[in-house]
């Protein structure tokens, strides 16, 4: 109930006056059974766009850290995020991917339509990483096509770091369902998990029209940090 009201009478309503997003591809997305729509990840705005301008209802694996949050802020982020049925995943440890393909089986099992980031977090510079294979593992168990997902825009309108979302066009961008029905039963291959992965993350591409690295996002960001603190500690000198 909440879900609809957020969708129906608070956000959506406002989110569509204030992007005013387009949408583009819409009658790709299937009005029953289960499927999986996989997107980039640019922005926290990405999170309630989405679901406002889809017919059906989606459940996102969101990370954990968005229901431990400390303070009032926390509280009621956490509150938010269960109330619109998003579903908790710790990705930390060596069982948390196991865990969030539990999650997502489980919501496939029933029908319905699952939300994932293949790049497994927010692009903290606006370009497209490598996509881990647990979209694979899920579309392959459940049998179930993915439908690439584009969000345009919403990295200038709230990049990491930015509370407030700014005006800024938006468009968001279906393509056409991928089929792998040809791979039943090969879900503990790691070369045909990588092979399917890699052509999700390549329709994926082909709509955002992103610059893409073939790197994990995480691993990059830790690279830069590691850089960063490196040129913190032991500063360039000027040359004389």
């Amino acid at each position: 109930m909440f879900y609809y009201l957020l969708k129906y009478v608070v956000l959506g309503p406002l989110l569509r006056l204030t992007f005013r997003p387009r949408i583009e591809g819409l009658a790709h997305v299937p009005d029953s059974g289960a499927a999986i729509v996989a997107g980039n990840h640019l922005s926290f705005s990405d999170h309630f766009l989405m679901p406002a301008v889809l017919k059906r209802r989606i459940t996102f694996l969101a990370k954990a850290e968005y229901f431990t949050g400390p303070g009032i802020k926390g509280r009621l982020t956490a509150a938010f995020f269960r109330s619109a049925g998003q579903i908790p995943v710790d990705r930390s440890g060596k069982d948390a991917g196991q865990a969030a393909i539990r999650e997502g089986l489980g919501v496939l099992s029933k029908g319905e339509l699952l939300g994932i980031y293949p790049e497994g977090t927010r692009s903290h510079d606006g370009r497209l990483y490598k996509g881990k294979v647990g979209v694979a593992v899920m579309a392959l168990k459940a049998g179930v096509p993915v439908i690439p997902c584009a969000m345009i825009g919403t990295f200038e309108a709230q990049p990491p770091g930015r509370k407030i979302p700014r005006i800024h066009p938006v468009v968001i961008r279906f393509g056409k369902p991928l089929d792998f029905s040809r791979y039943a039963g090969m879900e503990h291959e790691k070369a045909i998990l990588r092979a399917v992965t890699d052509e999700i993350m390549y329709a994926i591409l082909a709509l955002s029209e992103q610059e893409y690295v073939d790197k994990y996002a995480a691993v990059v960001k830790a690279e830069e940090a590691e850089q960063t603190a490196r040129e913190r500690k032991f500063p360039r000198l000027p040359l004389s």
